[in-house]
């Protein structure tokens, strides 16, 4: 079994090349190289007034806002989320969340695979990439226990 708690997670912060309000602190706590067969997990956190970047995914994800209130875009749809709400994305359809709350949002996304790309439209920094592929993603040695 493998297990996490959210609350002890070393986060990375990254931000956007050329979006001035797209920045995140995020880890992949579930994915393929660290034991999952048909499942991955994102957490990442949102300031107030920052959002996630539009992008799409390889797998279909489903988001569960653990905290604050966010505006969820997914295709031509637009929703706000709170606490407690869940959403699902299909696969391949451009998505996009935004914190327009006041306070740090958090979310807990899951996707059908054990492994995700995800595309965006513009760079994350420092990697200067607009691509995260978990099957790309450093494993520590002591994670793969």
């Amino acid at each position: 079994m493998l297990t996490i708690n959210l609350n002890d997670l070393q986060l990375r912060s990254l931000y956007a090349e050329n979006t001035p309000d797209m920045r995140c602190r995020a880890t992949f706590p579930f994915f393929g190289a660290l034991g999952t067969e048909d499942s991955a997990a994102v957490y990442f956190e949102l300031d107030p007034s920052h959002q996630l970047g539009a992008h799409t995914d390889s797998a279909e994800e489903t988001w569960l806002i653990l905290q604050g209130t966010v505006e969820a875009v997914v295709g031509d749809e637009q929703i706000r989320l709170t606490q407690g709400e869940m959403a699902i994305v299909p696969r391949m359809v451009l998505h996009n969340v935004r914190n327009v709350g006041n306070d740090v949002v958090k979310v807990l996304g899951f996707f059908s695979d054990p492994n995700n790309v995800a595309t965006f439209e513009d760079r994350w920094m420092p990697d200067g990439t607009n691509v995260v592929d978990t099957a790309m993603i450093p494993v520590p040695s002591a994670q793969m226990s």
